[in-house]
């Protein structure tokens, strides 16, 4: 008898204890999902009886018991409630004969809407209609499968009905199904309900993924059903991962042609962008050809002027003047080759590798024809010191046991010359390792340091380099782009 109902009618003999069993079945389900210390418990109870047996041996029929559960659904046998699915905006009705011990179980709604009724009337969206009779099916077996465009109607019934299970299921899914290819995208999607539900976790990560693959965002179809909340959150981010600023302006003015936002919401988008990233040259073609620069040219006017002063003079004369610690004159993850190098690391567990590429000195027209040579090590299985082997002059104590696995990977990226250049800016190092899904390469990890990733504890950390399969790896190869971004530094400054 459910918590807080009256006598229940009484089930016929021959129901009887396969009522029993799903009671015990779906008890024992329940716990194996969120009763961890009861299942340890009595998991250490059950050792303890039978240690020291030999002839101990285990029958498990929980599969052929899980069929019967699902024949029982599909059947309708023994049905104790009835469930009338409305699709809003059609008549389309869907009929349930499901039970109550299965469905109070799983969900402390369907537990409390079923006290004192055996029939209930539900509304639901066409897509979560849709997918009914998949999400009652998995409250008697506790398994579903799940495809793209499924995911939100299918956390949307699990909230709506408080199947804490399933709702934890389907967002670690979305979580880890953020690279996945899909027609007309779906992580901006994503991210919109996860804002309208409040779950920031899978916010984080779908803001992290769209920042890190902005361009593949902004050249698909996906780019149009941004938000403009959404839109204004990337502006602001440092870790953007795209060819160039221009690119970005690009995107923002296709939106705007787009969207029609009101004139105050447009200046503030253009006051977001890093006008000092972008060369003069093209600064003066936007200024003359760009419809929503011509139009709005006095709200952005002062960041342009300062933007050729910028190009026009050294950054350490124009450090004196004025305050470069601020996101204005600090790149972002910029893909060109003024700014970094892929690497394609073949057999990264093999042995130790080395390159080098040369960037631009910094984002400065005054520096455009300035080069730094960088050079690159790449360790698979680099020793800290604390693991390193120790030599002792007593007899017992000559080396330490190093086992091959105790090293971790290591990147080191350094100048390969100094240069008085170098006053007053400091060089910040970003790395992306790309994943491929479904054929197409995606950023699924950036690290950033300044000399080397000792200064990162968790670079490439879960990766098993020895692994072809790895996720880290493409074709048995690690997949990096190096990107190296100045940092300007405000040295004394003139006084007026």
């Amino acid at each position: 008898m459910a918590k807080g109902t009256g006598v229940r009618p009484a089930i016929p003999r021959r129901w009887t204890c396969s009522f029993a069993a799903l009671s015990l079945l779906c008890l024992a389900v329940q716990a194996g999902k969120g009763k961890k210390g009861c299942r340890e418990g009595a998991w250490q109870v059950q050792k303890a009886d039978l240690a020291g047996d030999s002839t101990v041996a285990t029958i498990n029929h929980s599969l052929s018991l899980l069929q019967r559960l699902q024949e029982l659904l599909h059947n309708g046998n023994a049905s104790d409630t009835t469930l009338r699915v409305h699709t809003s905006g059609s008549d389309e009705i869907k009929v349930f004969h499901t039970h109550q011990l299965m469905l109070s179980l799983q969900s402390e709604i369907f537990d409390s809407l079923l006290r004192n009724q055996t029939v209930l009337t539900l509304h639901e969206p066409p897509d979560s209609a849709a997918l009914f009779e998949k999400f009652i099916r998995y409250l008697y077996c506790g398994e579903i499968s799940i495809l793209l465009h499924q995911a939100i109607p299918l956390h949307r019934l699990a909230s709506k009905y408080r199947v804490s299970s399933l709702q934890r299921g389907v967002a670690e899914y979305m979580k880890s199904r953020l690279a996945s290819e899909s027609n007309q995208g779906h992580v901006v999607g994503w991210y919109h309900y996860a804002v309208r539900i409040g779950d920031e976790a899978l916010q984080e990560s779908c803001l992290q993924f769209l920042a890190w693959n902005l361009s593949a965002v902004m050249g698909s179809a996906e780019w149009a059903s941004v938000s403009l909340d959404l839109l204004l959150l990337l502006l602001e981010r440092s870790d953007l991962v795209l060819q160039s600023e221009l690119e970005l302006y690009t995107a923002v003015e296709e939106w705007v042609a787009t969207h029609q936002p009101e004139d105050p919401v447009v200046e503030k988008m253009l006051r977001s962008l890093r006008y000092p990233m972008i060369s003069p040259s093209h600064l003066f073609h936007l200024q003359k050809q760009s419809p929503v620069m011509v139009k709005h040219y006095s709200a952005v006017q002062d960041l342009l002027f300062q933007a050729f002063q910028f190009h026009s003079a050294s950054p350490i004369h124009f450090a004196k003047y004025f305050d470069v610690n601020c996101s204005m004159f600090l790149p972002r993850n910029y893909l060109s080759t003024s700014w970094g190098s892929q690497w394609v690391i073949n057999n990264p567990a093999r042995d130790d590798r080395s390159t080098s590429f040369q960037t631009q000195l910094g984002p400065s027209n005054h520096d455009s024809a300035k080069r730094v040579t960088w050079n690159v090590l790449f360790s698979p299985r680099w020793l800290p010191v604390s693991l390193r082997p120790v030599y002792s002059d007593s007899v017992s104590g000559a080396i330490q046991s190093i086992k091959i696995e105790d090293g971790r990977p290591r990147l080191v990226i350094t100048p390969a010359t100094t240069s008085s250049d170098f006053a007053g800016v400091s060089f910040q190092k970003t790395i992306l390792v790309g994943v491929r899904q479904q054929g197409k390469v995606f950023v699924k990890h950036a690290y950033s340091f300044h000399q080397s990733t000792d200064e990162v504890a968790d670079f490439l950390v879960h990766a098993d380099l020895q692994k072809r399969t790895s996720e880290y790896l493409i074709d048995n190869s690690l997949h990096l782009h190096i990107i190296i971004k100045p940092v300007y530094h405000s040295l004394i400054k003139i006084k007026k």
